[in-house]
């Protein structure tokens, strides 16, 4: 079960989803905050079957899923830079006025970030923070993407907001078939929505650049795991290799090749282990603080 979420931090909105209200929080139990990627909302972390939330509510792990800006009725963003960093810098401020409300008895927060959501993530946890950041947990994001990935993104049309084909995205988000349930990919589609060009254009242009110094500044324990089948990475064990290299200064790294799962791990036959892997980092992380 999952309830509709809403906060206020200054003249921005945030909208979302969320488990509290529901969960019975485990003793010590952080509480997450989870960040979509590009082109699904919130919903990504609540698609029945599949839903990151229920099963944080069956081990006790409260669990925030909110709409970056520009998503679901959080309040629009733009930037003339880097538009993932712009997103870092809102979120960053909105979590700290989400703890101060929700983290009462929580040991700290663990980031869980997905795709363009990872990147975001990953900014936040390598920037200064008024709140405790106890971990900082990604998926779909590597090092480098095709060649021909940024020219198929420039190519859009030259609008804001962009609608991928329905086919297309499935194409791109999932792996291989056998990988995935005969209810995948449509239980997915209830979580797609519009895309911000710019995102696409960050996330396979200068965050690439800027990845390796990002990655170094980020000290918390840091969970990975990158699809086997992700059509928007090259992905191999030595791109994994690198991008586990790259957390420098991090308390501990679990950088991870996932077996059998295309770009969108959580909608795949791994959901079920790959998601428990990541509330057990949380709780880990919790236990550690």
């Amino acid at each position: 079960m999952s309830t509709s979420f809403t906060h206020t931090r200054g003249d921005r909105g945030y909208s979302g989803l969320t488990n509290i209200g529901e969960v019975q929080p485990a003793e010590n139990a952080p509480l997450v905050i989870a960040l979509h990627g590009g082109t699904y909302s919130s919903k990504y972390f609540d698609v029945p079957g599949y839903s990151l939330l229920d099963r944080a509510t069956a081990v006790g792990v409260p669990v925030i899923a909110l709409d970056r800006p520009n998503y679901g009725d959080s309040t629009p963003l733009e930037s003339e830079g880097s538009i993932i960093l712009a997103n870092a810098e809102a979120l960053n401020e909105a979590i700290g006025s989400i703890w101060q409300q929700y983290g009462a008895n929580a040991p700290g927060i663990v980031l869980i970030g997905h795709s363009i959501g990872g990147a975001v993530a990953t900014a936040i946890a390598a920037a200064g923070k008024s709140w405790p950041l106890l971990g900082l947990a990604t998926s779909g994001c590597l090092v480098r993407v095709p060649q021909e990935s940024r020219g198929a993104w420039e190519a859009l049309p030259p609008i804001p907001m962009i609608e991928l084909p329905v086919p297309m995205k499935d194409q791109v988000m999932f792996g291989p078939d056998g990988s995935f349930a005969e209810d995948m990919p449509a239980a997915s589609h209830v979580s797609n929505t519009l895309v911000p060009k710019s995102e696409l254009l960050d996330i396979t242009g200068d965050w690439i650049g800027n990845r390796a110094e990002t990655c170094a500044r980020v000290a918390v324990p840091v969970h990975h795991r990158q699809a086997e089948f992700d059509n928007l990475w090259i992905t191999s064990q030595d791109e994994v290799d690198e991008y586990r290299a790259g957390f420098t200064s991090a308390a501990s790294v679990d950088v991870e090749l996932e077996p059998g799962a295309g770009h969108c791990i959580d909608f795949h036959n791994a959901s079920e282990r790959f998601q428990n892997g990541q509330l057990d980092f949380a709780k880990e992380c919790a236990a550690r603080a």
